[in-house]
């Protein structure tokens, strides 16, 4: 019965997948199969049955593999490796003398040697026609110099990521998936660029394996610092915890809840229970805004400006005279004329009179216009 197998060709590559055709094939064996590049050599890491309808060796949508690999391939395959760190070598002290801004990542051989591949870095575009002159000349084969991205050249070395294991991309990932700063906003992290940026410099491509549910988890929640009514009362979302499943709400009585999200779709969108109703009455002020004040019996009454308590009728001079003691005789102006010889209008002491208030606001016109610049006409322009 043919099988199924996925072939990797390096150990960050992708999976392909071929027909074990004739061959029985187990896993960790090395296969050669025929690619669009020519001859390759790669690892079998997954073995499974093809469908029992398929009694031929023939597979639909899967190629066969060309061959097993036998001892002579594996001594193949030790060479091109030797072969392309001496090129890693070259191509550097070449990239050195022709000064080129570019920065070399790694160098591969293709199993028969029809093509030699040389991935490098560079902040833009590099005219490195020079370059493989020399490695043509060098090498005597197809030169092929492929430009790739900082989480590439990350995947291809490897590195230790911040939670201690080594980077996603070079354990497990075979593709990119775009990652945005509005997924570390809605798993409520810091903005801190050293805490969410991987070793590569752009954003943790971890962030993107929760965000799905991330998503689900905000559309189950209300919206936050919304106010909601419930049978608890008028209710206020503070935040909401994706790993507990729990929302923290602020009631009337300026009380933090936490409350699950199954307890919250029981209470939301439902008039108030009367037991909520009369906690709320218990728990607000009994000194409403607008009410009486409580009068204790060291508190002084209010005075109403003139010096008596406020609801009592203003004492009178003659009995301010019997009851307190001697003083100077209080001398009555209600009936002399006043400046200008008006009488009947008593003069107030704490305002000047209407003459001097005048004569005030006169001097300070005056300055005003002293002060003031003249306005400067627009010249026009003369006539032709």
């Amino acid at each position: 019965m043919s099988q199924i197998l996925g072939v990797k060709f390096n150990d960050y590559g992708q999976v392909y997948y071929f027909a074990s055709g004739p061959f029985v094939v187990r896993e960790s064996q090395y296969v050669i199969v025929k690619t669009d590049q020519g001859m390759g050599l790669g690892k079998v890491i997954l073995v499974r049955q093809a469908p029992k309808e398929s009694e031929n060796d023939q597979i639909e949508g899967y190629k066969s593999i060309y061959r097993l690999a036998n001892d002579k391939d594996m001594e193949s395959v030790a060479e091109n490796d030797a072969l392309s760190r001496d090129a890693f070598k070259f191509c550097r002290r070449c990239i050195t003398s022709h000064k080129l801004g570019m920065k070399l990542v790694d160098v591969e051989v293709f199993f028969d040697r029809s093509k030699m591949v040389f991935y490098f870095t560079a902040p833009g575009r590099i005219d490195f026609r020079e370059l493989i002159k020399d490695l043509v000349r060098e090498y005597r084969t197809r030169i092929e110099l492929r430009q790739i991205g900082v989480r590439h050249e990350t995947q291809m070395l490897g590195a230790i990521g911040n939670c201690g294991q080594i980077c996603c991309c070079r354990r497990f990932m075979r593709k990119f998936v775009p990652v945005t700063i509005k997924m570390a906003k809605e798993q409520n992290l810091f903005l801190n660029p050293t805490k969410i940026s991987g070793i590569c410099g752009r954003l943790l491509c971890c962030l993107s394996f929760e965000q799905k549910g991330y998503e689900e988890f905000h559309r189950l929640c209300p919206r936050v610092g919304k106010k909601y009514t419930t049978a608890r009362g008028q209710l206020k979302v503070l935040r909401s915890n994706f790993f507990k499943k729990s929302l923290s709400v602020l009631d009337e009585g300026f009380n933090e809840q936490e409350l699950s999200i199954d307890e919250w779709n029981e209470i939301v969108n439902k008039p108030p229970s009367e037991e909520a109703v009369a906690d709320i009455k218990a728990r607000s002020p009994r000194n409403a805004r607008g009410g009486r004040r409580p009068g204790g019996p060291d508190r002084p009454p209010r005075s109403n400006g003139r010096g008596a308590p406020s609801g009592k009728p203003a004492a009178e001079p003659a009995d301010l005279d019997q009851s307190g003691p001697a003083s100077e005789p209080v001398e009555d102006n209600r009936d002399k004329p006043d400046a200008k010889g008006q009488s009947g209008k008593p003069v107030r002491s704490g305002r000047p009179p209407r003459q001097a208030r005048a004569d005030d606001s006169d001097s300070r016109e005056d300055k005003a216009k002293r002060s003031r610049r003249p306005r400067r006409r627009r010249r026009r322009p003369p006539k032709k």
